[in-house]
């Protein structure tokens, strides 16, 4: 008979169990290939679905429904049963290549029911899942795929063994999906087809020619740019040399031109070492956009894939047919775009996830370049397992990693001690680049400040910033400043379209001269073009306050004396962030100042903060123990992805029908009307509000009746009294608010 591994019921199409096998066999092996692994690759695509060989699922295909079959362990049974150093992950792979990578369990403790493959190993043929034999009839045993070169390298290293278990999963689901997608979609799904990397970088060299080393330009003897012009020729040298090293970093003060340098470093390393693709990867939503923006209008729209919460190409295409996804949305799937932008969050989430839809892109990761932009903001909670990964990209899969920063974070330290490697620094300069782009200075007040206080300081002056830690200490700064229009309010209590409106105006009072008192959270600091005179910053870490001192004499237009940053402590604790994190990056910053007070932003001072900060204990640097996890337990990846959450308060977004555009977009909601296009407009009026618990504000909210929940995704404000024009969504509720029925 013919097995039949896909029937599409409509039309009654039906595509042969063997094709299937061998087609993910020959796409998961060429994807392996990236980091060497094509055999093994070849061989768990050919046995992920010999289970479906039983007589009862392809009754169960024929007769178009009813009950389900397990088809997943047989392969698993097999492979083990081979004994070869390939068996654990291979079977892992196949086993979860539908419900996910499973924890490893117990081989005595764990039963038949158990969700471990300690568990699912002991099904039985012919009784716990059906008799699957037939397979040999058509794969056989095949016996010479058994050969692995990074199984003899990786040894005993658990936390090694468990990434290559799920790289190689991720390349088993990804052809899994899409060798089934070819036969569903009868290829009409137009995937890939981006431009090359050599094309990229084409593009880039032109653009750069044009806009930064043209001798001709008005602006090219300025001393400022004649500096960036020079870090961006040793940027595309260092990228047109490869020197063996994988694993860099790129220092370039505030005002650089860090964008344009990494991106050219990244596209001429790329091409010289034939690496498959740049993946961006950025703290800030705000800085994706932003940089994202940049990289389409140099390298082409159709070539730049920003992964995000913010951006969902998931719905219907722009004509409205909701059964072709956009390209944009099916590279987002496995990245196999020549340029990823993407979030901390998105990326290491991923690299420690056990689901398929999130593994599938893993594979994708391999032979690339890694620009870890704003690296100082990776998450210093987790700093140890995301340090484990990026050794782990560069050591075994062809990775070329790069920590970009201004602040750059002294990661050197923990990277020799755990792996005896050492960080390569691309720009050689950096002291003296430091010296010359410097301009500001740094100042810290003896004293704690009142609001009173703080609020006099700030009328004071014509035009000033001042960055507080917490929404609470905004919105109350602002309050006692009470100035009117001379007096501005961000923070994500505004939603974006607003945010970008207030930034107009601010943007339009400095270049006018006008007074402009700005109480802003932190999301000023990064990403956002604004010049300020002077520069209030409550106590935090001393990167965020550099990042602050960024947005005073930004262009440089006055002496570095006379460009002053404050950094204060409010008096009253109430004011202040709770946070551990927090409370941790304050106590290094203070035991900074004890000895750097004169020159906190010098590289020497940075070096020492951070260096404090990666001194505190192993738990620090890891809160959920992850590699403990990874060391003590066998293969726990469902334990691991469940505690790997880098945002553990969950929030969800609220609708803003903040003007005539948003009111027009919310009449669109409303008759349930849900395109690519209107929801990405429809993120310019979010705000996102913590949810999941009863007290939350998102339920008090809704209870009071303030939001109407339209569906999981989509709620919006009705009580339009909840949403000031100067400090955005109210979100706390008082008690007896809610309206009973």
């Amino acid at each position: 008979m013919g097995y039949l591994a896909h029937r599409d019921a409509e039309n009654g199409r039906e595509q042969l169990l063997i094709e299937h096998l061998r087609g993910v066999r020959d796409m998961a092996g060429s994807f392996a290939a990236a980091f060497g692994e094509e055999a093994a690759g070849r061989m768990v695509g050919l046995y992920h679905d010999i289970g479906k060989y039983s007589q009862e699922f392809q009754a169960y295909l024929l007769q178009g429904g009813g009950r389900k079959f397990d088809h997943s362990t047989a392969g698993a049974l097999e492979l083990m049963n081979r004994k070869s150093p390939l068996s654990i992950p291979a079977s892992f792979c196949v086993a979860g290549h539908h419900s996910g990578l499973l924890n490893g369990g117990n081989s005595k403790a764990d039963t038949e029911e158990s969700r471990s493959l300690c568990g699912r190993l002991k099904k039985k043929p012919g009784q716990d899942i059906p008799n699957y034999q037939a397979y040999r009839e058509e794969v056989g045993d095949v016996l010479d795929v058994d050969k692995s070169q990074l199984i003899p390298r990786i040894g005993r290293d658990f936390f090694a063994g468990q990434f290559y278990t799920r790289m190689l999963f991720s390349c088993l689901v990804d052809a899994d999906f899409l060798d089934t997608e070819e036969f569903m979609q009868l290829g009409e799904n137009v995937r890939g087809d981006f431009a090359p990397i050599s094309e990229l970088k084409e593009r880039l060299d032109a653009y750069i020619a044009k806009k930064f080393l043209n001798e001709q330009g008005k602006r090219y003897g300025e001393p400022i740019n004649q500096h960036r012009r020079k870090i961006l020729r040793e940027c595309i040298a260092a990228g047109d040399v490869d020197e063996g090293s994988s694993l860099l970093s790129l220092t370039v003060p505030t005002g650089g031109g860090k964008t344009i340098a990494s991106l050219a470093f990244a596209l001429h390393h790329a091409v010289r070492t034939g690496k498959k693709r740049v993946i961006y990867v950025i703290p800030y939503t705000s800085i994706i956009e932003q940089n994202a923006k940049v990289f389409q209008e140099i390298l082409g729209d159709e070539n730049v894939i920003e992964h995000h919460c913010q951006v969902d190409y998931s719905l219907a295409s722009d004509d409205g047919d909701y059964d072709k996804p956009l390209k944009k949305q099916l590279a987002t799937e496995n990245w196999d775009a020549p340029l990823i932008v993407t979030t901390n969050v998105q990326f290491f989430e991923s690299l420690f996830a056990n689901r398929t839809s999130r593994c599938r892109k893993l594979h994708n990761i391999a032979d690339s370049v890694i620009i870890f932009d704003e690296a100082q903001m990776l998450p210093v909670d987790y700093l140890r397992p995301c340090l484990a990964a990026i050794h782990e990209l560069t050591q075994h899969y062809q990775a070329t990693a790069v920590l970009c920063t201004a602040t750059q974070p002294s990661l050197n330290k923990i990277f020799w001690e755990d792996y005896q490697r050492e960080i390569k620094e691309i720009c050689r300069n950096v002291t003296e680049e430091y010296e010359f782009f410097k301009r500001t200075k740094i100042e810290l007040l003896p004293q704690k400040m009142t609001l009173v206080d703080m609020a006099g300081r700030l009328q004071e002056k014509e035009q000033v910033l001042c960055i507080v830690n917490t929404k609470k200490a905004a919105r109350e700064l602002f309050a006692t400043l009470d100035g009117a229009e001379t007096c501005f309010h961000l923070s994500t209590n505004l939603c974006p379209q607003h945010r970008k409106a207030v930034l107009a105006q601010i943007r339009q009072a400095l270049l006018a001269g006008k007074p402009c008192r700005v109480i802003s959270t932190s999301l000023i600091e990064a990403g956002v073009d604004v010049d300020f005179p002077c520069v209030y910053r409550e106590m935090a870490g001393l990167d965020s306050i550099i990042q602050a001192a960024g947005r005073c004499n930004r262009e440089g237009r006055r002496a570095k004396e006379e460009s002053l940053v404050y950094v204060f402590a409010w008096a009253d604790k109430s004011m202040a962030n709770a946070q551990q994190s927090m409370k941790e990056c304050q106590g290094a910053t203070e035991y900074v100042c004890e000895s750097y007070v004169e020159d906190l932003a010098s590289p020497t001072a940075i070096k020492s903060y951070f260096d404090f900060l990666h001194k505190l204990d192993g738990h620090a640097l890891d809160r959920k123990q992850i590699m403990d996890m990874i060391s003590k337990e066998f293969m726990p990846f469902a334990h691991v992805a469940e505690e790997f959450a880098l945002i553990e308060t969950p929030t969800r977004p609220v609708f803003i029908p903040y003007d005539d555009d948003g009111q027009e977009i919310e009449n669109c909601l409303r008759q349930g009307i849900r395109s690519r296009r209107l929801m990405r407009e429809a993120g310019k009026y979010m705000v996102n509000v913590y949810c999941g618990k009863d007290n939350s504000p998102f339920e008090k909210m809704a209870a009071a009746c303030k939001i109407e929940v339209l569906d999981d995704n989509v709620a919006v404000l009705v009580d339009r009294r909840g949403y000031s024009s100067t400090l955005g969504l109210k979100q706390e509720i008082e008690d007896g608010q809610a309206v009973m029925f």
